[in-house]
Order: C-alpha cells, then sequence, then structure tokens
C-alpha cells in the first residue's frame, strides 16, 4: 500500500487555475492508497485531452492511447494480466464521442475496469468546443449560436447498457468525490464514475458555482443502498434545477474475465506458453 504522497510523480501538472482536474487527480491518489492498491499491480490508462495526462502525475503503471480508444486498451491490460488493477481516464468527448461505442460493449461485458470520466460538458484541450454532454443551447465558438443537440446522459446510458457500478460525483464535493471514487475501485465488475469537473477556461455556464446551487447528495434522499435498476434509471433523468450525485446503481454478478476458461490457470501473462506450437495456425494465414 502506497500512501497519496508516494504516488506522486516527478511531473507537475500544467493545467489551468482553478482547473476541477487537480481534484480528480488528488482524489485519484487519496482512493488509490485508501483501497490499498499497491502501484506495481496499478494501471491508469488515458486518452486524449486535458485528462489525457493522469497517467503522468501518478506513481503507477501507465498507458497513454489515442482518443477515444481508452477502454479497448484498458480490457486488453485486464485479458493479458488479471491480476492488475486497471483504471481508465477520459474526458466526456473520449467517452462519450469518439469512444461511445467502446464504451457500450464494455458495459454489457462487464470487464472488471474502473472508468472516470472528466465530464467538463465542453472539449478544452482544443480550446472550448461543444462535447456530447453539452447542455442544448450553449453557446461555443463551434457553435455560436447555440447547440441544437440534446446532450448524452452517461448516467442514464450505463444504467441501460447494464453496467454494474453507475456514480456521478463533483469534483467541488472532493470528500464524497473520495468516499464515491474508493467505493467504484473496489467493485468487482465494470465500474462508471461521471465526474462534474467545472472548465474554469472555456465553459462559462457550468461553473463550480453553478453545480454547487444544483448538487445534492442521492444518501441523503434514498439512503446508502443503491436502487434496483429502473428506479436507479428514473432518479438519472434529473438534471436542471436539482442534479444528484452519488452511486445511482450497482450489483454484483460474474466479470467478462470469470467466464472465459483461458483465465482459469492464472493470468495470461503468467501461463508457460514454451510448448505451444503454433506452426499449424500460421499455415492457415500464409
Amino acid at each position: 500500500m502506497a500512501t497519496t504522497l508516494e504516488l506522486k510523480t516527478e511531473h507537475n501538472p500544467s493545467w489551468c487555475q482553478g482547473c476541477g482536474n487537480y481534484g480528480i487527480l488528488n482524489g485519484l491518489k487519496a482512493a488509490i492508497s485508501q483501497a490499498g492498491f499497491e502501484p506495481h499491480l496499478t494501471v491508469l490508462v488515458s486518452g486524449i485531452g486535458c485528462s489525457g495526462k493522469d497517467p503522468h502525475f501518478v506513481k503507477t503503471y501507465g498507458f497513454e492511447g489515442i482518443h477515444g480508444r481508452v477502454l479497448p486498451v484498458a480490457t486488453a491490460i485486464r485479458l493479458a494480466n488479471h491480476r492488475l488493477k486497471v483504471i481508465g481516464c477520459s474526458g466526456d468527448g473520449d467517452a462519450y464521442g469518439i469512444g461511445g461505442n467502446h464504451l457500450l460493449h464494455t458495459m454489457r461485458r462487464n470487464v472488471e475496469i474502473t472508468y472516470l470520466v472528466h465530464d467538463n460538458q465542453i472539449y478544452g484541450l482544443t480550446t472550448g468546443q461543444t462535447s456530447p454532454t453539452s447542455i442544448k443551447g450553449f453557446a461555443t465558438k463551434s457553435t455560436p449560436f447555440g447547440a441544437i443537440e440534446e446532450p448524452i446522459n452517461p448516467v442514464s446510458l450505463a444504467i441501460a447498457a447494464g453496467a454494474t457500478f453507475v456514480a456521478r460525483v463533483f469534483v467541488g464535493e472532493f470528500n464524497h468525490f473520495k468516499q464515491v471514487l474508493a467505493q467504484a475501485l473496489k467493485h468487482k465488475g465494470f465500474a462508471l464514475v461521471d465526474i462534474l469537473q467545472p472548465c474554469v477556461t472555456f465553459n462559462y455556464l457550468n461553473t463550480y458555482q453553478w453545480f454547487s446551487q444544483r448538487v445534492y447528495k442521492l444518501d441523503d434522499e434514498i439512503g446508502s443502498e443503491p436502487p434496483d435498476r429502473i428506479k436507479a434509471f428514473n432518479r438519472a433523468q434529473e438534471w436542471g434545477e436539482r442534479i444528484p450525485i452519488g452511486v445511482f446503481f450497482q450489483e454484483t454478478k460474474p466479470t467478462y474475465e470469470d467466464q472465459l476458461p483461458q483465465l482459469k490457470e492464472g493470468p495470461l501473462a503468467e501461463q508457460d506458453i514454451s510448448s505451444v506450437d503454433i506452426k499449424k495456425t500460421l499455415s492457415e494465414f500464409i
């Protein structure tokens, strides 16, 4: 087990002052430490965007991939060595835009990955265009007259697609965020944590103050036991003057890895393949 300080690397973030990514980074290190994960058995996988540098700032193994491809890489790592704790880090464009198809199928397969989405409702790295979660009517440089598309609801999507752990948090509620993240990291199965993370440079609508006036904790209204899938889906539809945060849904069922006979003898990375003859297989393709 590593302390939060021991998880710090020699690299320092260069995000904008006040960016919600700082809170996410601190919360992630604290949650990894609290969960008791060993750094050499933990892997962070990221894509492209302001969140893409997360593996540089946490002293675990890391892989910085390409835009929208976090989950295929994370899945491959889990299948190669399912002793590893795999954590995906994406932005809302990375996860719900170009990576949306991968998200859908990883959720239904229930691969054991904790997926953290830095949801600032805008493309920040490319200087402020609308993202899949931007509110309809939101004016940006790519939509100067206001976005005409309805936004994606990641929580509803995840519940409907079969994710076994679905949560939303607000980085401005830091202690609550750490608590929920620790739960997600310990979950056996696919866990989506949609993190409301204000972009202080390009998103002048969904600010810290805007969220602070609207978010409320699910625990305060429904208790600590997440509801069934239908009730959770109905609760997830709430967005506007009141925005719920917390764990919407959680269930236990076999993971994708649990059902693969190839992994019954242990991680593929640890299996002896010195006696495997692939000549016959190769001959079919040559």
